[in-house]
């Protein structure tokens, strides 16, 4: 370290790029990155996006289907991250989205813009469909310009909000919603219906208490499980996963009784 004709750096001299605060535009840059991944990554599963197939919750975050269908549907390997952690605990929680095209560029309908971080877009509850901010705010119109179904300016979402005024705007949103026992798509809350389910047994007539339906104790099968979804393509990807469920379940089951045989011989 000494008599070699080099010097000791002082400790200011060795942090001083580190302390250094990013700048306006490394700020907007950094931001934009983290913009331009959330429209191009399923906010659950860190896959590339499907515009075919995306939904989104009331905060805008978007998703694909199959991604949030999967983490909601029970197994035996709880996943660390999951569509509970993010508030979404059944499909009414998730809008399906409707982007519209031109060429091979998803873009507004109406004003032609692209799709993506260097546009402000949002989508209508129910409906789903996408537009560019812009053209919702300047046709001041009530009912949806792609489908006619109405809709009301409280249900108008933007998608991946970038302001703090949007996000209270829609914190506001599902809180009024929930009050009213609804959730994000404006269907009443799973709760409700599950109680109503649940106080559908037949009573036992010997001690009047309350038994299950033989139809409510039977396994339902796949086509059964997906008989309320009208959309085909939901319906396929429903089925596809639920097909790939009970294939786990056939195989652990098979696994657990060949253990269970094995240790039968053993003892023997």
């Amino acid at each position: 370290m000494g008599n070699d004709g080099g010097s000791i750096p002082k400790r200011r001299e060795l942090v001083k790029n580190a302390s250094r605060a990013p700048t306006v535009s490394e700020l907007k840059a950094t931001a934009l990155e983290s913009l331009a991944h959330a429209w191009t990554h399923c906010a659950l599963s860190g896959a590339p996006l499907d515009l075919e197939t995306v939904v989104s919750d009331w905060r805008g975050r978007l998703y694909n289907y199959e991604a949030i269908l999967n983490g909601l549907m029970p197994s035996d390997d709880p996943a660390e991250f999951t569509p509970a952690s993010l508030g979404i605990t059944s499909l009414r929680d998730v809008a399906k989205l409707k982007f519209s095209k031109n060429g091979d560029k998803w873009a507004c309908p109406i004003s032609m813009k692209d799709m993506g971080p260097a546009t402000r877009a949002v989508y209508l509850v129910p409906c789903g469909h996408v537009f560019a901010e812009v053209a919702i705010t300047e046709i001041q119109e009530s009912t949806c310009p792609e489908c006619a179904e109405v809709f009301d300016r409280d249900n108008v979402i933007a998608i991946l909000p970038t302001t703090e005024k949007d996000a209270q705007k829609l914190q506001k949103r599902i809180e009024d919603l929930r009050a009213k026992g609804l959730t994000h798509t404006l269907k009443k809350g799973k709760s409700d219906k599950k109680k109503r389910r649940l106080n559908e047994g037949a009573v036992d007539e010997k001690n009047g208490e309350k038994v299950a339906r033989d139809d409510q104790k039977q396994p339902k099968d796949a086509d059964s499980r997906i008989s309320g979804i009208n959309n085909p393509l939901a319906a396929s990807l429903t089925a596809k996963v639920l097909a790939e469920q009970d294939e786990r379940n056939k195989r652990r089951k098979l696994a657990s009784e060949a253990v269970g045989r094995r240790s039968e011989v053993a003892r023997s």
